[in-house]
């Protein structure tokens, strides 16, 4: 439908919520608003829904959200005939109405409903779901992305983020519904009397917290390790799951970062709330110099990920990267369990396309299976889910992704800070009662199997010019596949999309068996590669550079070298 004609609409039907009734009389003169907020839909993936909050059908809101869920319900009661559905929220703005709402469109159409008191974790929701054995879950979240922003992830019933055949299916059942006059409402209060919604109590997160406990490795290491933590939330919901269970596992001094402590939708003190960039942690490494502790944590405000920052040689602090961290936990795990004799016959560790090469060398060194999967944690919970189903559980011992997600255990199916800062903080304690800091343990990991140097660079393109120009891009790459990239022959490709892998060396092709999705990978001469991919979740071109060197300077020239070879020609500056 033209966008006009949409507005016009939306303008005589929105009745509720005067943020929003606001917004549409305020842009009726100007065409260019309009059309942002009506040339398209939000899009229903597997990453469920995210965009700017506001007026539209490419905004999120209470119309919005109301109509995916409305979606989600008809796969439920068409594929089980009946269900249940947990939902929880962050601190985003607007994020518990919209949970509200979802729970009031799930209760009228017959659907019980698992909602929480308050914010909760992201991987809290993945067990809730598998806790009230639910066919479904709702994650009211747009994880790091700016406080403009709000989103909507869906689950399947065991835990994990829908997968592409789901998430198709919902997509058409939205598709099929109109937004206002095809969607089920009934009263919170009318729910809650007739038991179609139901508050999640204190002991259900009792039980989660005893089952990431039993993910130690080496339990009680921390209780007089000494060892000193300064921790934000960047106002999110970390903060009190993630206090109790360092200080349920012996950890007694936690400095909170006052100003990221409680949670706060605006995230004033770092605009882009993701610990993978030193601005978000910026508070953190200041409370740092002040109290010098051992390490700082970070957790995102769905407290999915987790990012940290240790003491160096010289009293300053280092941030350490996704891989870094990964490659520690994965080394510190395998080695720590064989030594304990309770790693398992063919462990298994698994992590995306996208992440450390490195990781190969440890597997490796351990005689451990290593899985590699596309970007996103489902697909490595869906590595849990077949083992599972092979009575073969047991073998899974880690999975990890480059932008610092990192799961242990299968008592969930998506990523867990609550978990990964737990194993972080045991690490660390166990190398300080050797005298070693983690500044030490990944250099010499470094020493003895090279310097691999990951770097991610991300490049916007906001709006729907944008998002042309990004299609544009991976289109014309397609096109225009390089042969070598700065001074470095490719030796293979593959492009995910097609699912094909040519080796350039032998002019040979195989086919790749993992879902299609929009990446382009170039391995190139001596271990290097460069990936291409587009987020899923923002509006951004993303490259994934991997450098081998002798040594950190050399991985440096490599990485700038590639860097500026692939922005100039995909024209990405």
């Amino acid at each position: 439908m033209d966008y006009k004609k949409l507005y016009k609409i939306w303008c005589e039907k929105v009745q509720e919520d005067e943020d929003l009734i606001n917004e549409l009389k305020s842009i009726k003169d100007d065409d260019n608003e309009i059309y942002e907020r009506f040339y398209k839909s939000l899009e229903f993936g597997t990453a469920g829904l995210r965009g700017i909050i506001g007026a539209g059908t490419n905004r999120m809101n209470i119309y919005v959200v109301r109509h995916a869920t409305q979606g989600l319900a008809n796969y439920v009661l068409n594929k089980y005939g009946k269900g249940a559905v947990a939902i929880s929220h962050d601190s985003r703005i607007k994020a518990d109405i919209f949970m509200i709402e979802a729970a009031k469109v799930l209760a009228a159409n017959g659907i019980k409903v698992y909602i929480t008191k308050e914010l909760q974790p992201t991987p809290v929701l993945s067990y809730l779901v598998r806790y009230f054995k639910c066919q479904a879950g709702i994650m009211i979240t747009a994880s790091h992305n700016p406080a403009a922003y709000n989103g909507y992830k869906a689950y399947g019933e065991d835990g994990c983020q829908m997968t592409d055949f789901a998430a198709n299916t919902v997509y058409e059942e939205i598709h099929k519904l109109d937004i206002f006059d095809d969607v089920k409402i009934i009263e919170l209060n009318e729910a809650i009397e007739k038991g179609l919604v139901e508050y999640v109590s204190d002991e259900v997160y009792d039980s989660y917290i005893e089952k990431v406990k039993e993910q130690q490795i080496n339990p009680g290491i921390c209780k007089d390790a000494d060892l000193k933590v300064v921790y934000t939330p960047l106002n999110g919901t970390g903060n009190k799951l993630v206090r109790r269970i360092l200080k349920e596992i012996g950890i007694k001094d936690v400095e909170i970062v006052k100003e990221q402590e409680m949670p706060d939708g605006n995230f004033t003190t770092c605009p882009y709330p993701n610990p993978e960039i030193k601005e978000a942690l910026q508070k953190g490494l200041e409370l740092c110099e002040k109290v010098k502790p051992d390490l700082l944590l970070a957790t995102d405000p769905d407290a999915d990920r987790v990012g940290i920052a240790v003491k160096d040689y010289d009293g300053s602090y280092r941030l350490i990267s996704g891989n870094e961290d990964g490659i520690m936990l994965s080394d510190y795990i395998l080695s720590s369990r064989k030594a304990n004799g309770t790693l398992p016959k063919k462990p298994v560790i698994v992590k995306t396309i996208v992440t450390s090469i490195l990781l190969n060398r440890i597997c490796e060194k351990y005689g451990c299976e290593l899985k590699n999967v596309l970007t996103g944690f489902k697909y490595i919970g869906e590595v849990i889910l077949n083992l599972e189903k092979n009575n073969e559980e047991d073998r899974y011992v880690f999975g990890f992704e480059e932008s610092y997600g990192y799961l242990a255990g299968s008592y969930v199916r998506d990523k867990d800070a609550v978990v990964a800062s737990m194993l972080i903080c045991e690490m660390a304690a166990y190398f300080k009662k050797q005298g070693k800091s983690l500044a030490q343990v990944i250099d010499g990991i470094y020493e003895e199997y090279g310097y691999y140097k990951n770097t991610t660079l991300s490049y916007e393109f906001d709006g729907a010019v944008g998002m042309q120009k990004m299609a544009d891009i991976m289109s014309d790459l397609r096109k225009t596949m390089p042969t070598i990239i700065s001074d470095y022959k490719v030796v293979k490709t593959a492009d995910y999309n097609l699912s094909v892998e040519k080796d350039l060396k032998n002019n040979t092709e195989t086919v790749i068996d993992l879902p299609k999705s929009n990446v382009i990978q170039f391995n190139l001469e001596g271990n290097n590669a460069v990936i291409v991919r587009p987020s899923g979740t923002e509006p951004k071109i993303k490259l994934y550079i991997t450098a081998v060197g002798k040594d950190k300077t050399e991985a440096k020239n490599i990485t700038d070298k590639l860097a500026k070879a692939m922005e100039n020609d995909l024209g990405l500056k």
